[in-house]
């Protein structure tokens, strides 16, 4: 207090209890009462937390993207360069036609700026990556034929 006479009681500080040093919990088990042998069932129940995580997650990002909410698949929205394209050539005609719908039907869709009835979207496990085989199939052979070029 500045000045002469100071009227204001502090009241004096208690002591703090001892505390314990900091130990983390594992899988929501204190460390004192683990046991060392641990059964090959609990190991593995973080994995699967973890990989329900993951899925919760991937259906999240799925429906955040919003390409689903204009009618299209994953595979629709992939970046066209020359392997994509081969790809896409080598589509059987009904997947290529489908295809070719979707993308129009999102181009038609984005332009007057609408989503579709919430009905007609997408759900995450309708996404079917219908290109993946013939895409992995053209990269195989772009690979092979690099590698018979630089013989």
């Amino acid at each position: 207090c500045p000045g002469a006479a100071c009227s204001v009681v502090t009241p004096a500080r208690r002591p703090r209890p001892p505390t314990r040093p900091w130990t983390p919990l594992i899988a929501g088990v204190a460390p004192q009462r683990r046991s060392r042998s641990r059964s090959k069932m609990s190991a593995r129940t973080p994995v699967k937390a973890t990989a329900n995580l993951f899925l919760k997650f991937q259906k999240w990002y799925f429906n955040a993207a919003g390409f689903n909410k204009l009618g299209l698949l994953r595979d629709d929205t992939l970046y066209e360069d020359d392997d994509v394209k081969e790809a896409v050539r080598r589509l059987p005609e009904k997947l290529y036609n489908d295809r070719n719908f979707r993308m129009k039907r999102a181009l038609d869709l984005s332009m007057k700026q609408h989503i579709l009835p919430k009905d007609m979207w997408i759900k995450y496990e309708q996404d079917e990556r219908y290109l993946q085989p013939y895409l992995k199939e053209v990269i195989c052979e772009r690979k092979e034929r690099e590698e018979w070029d630089r013989k």
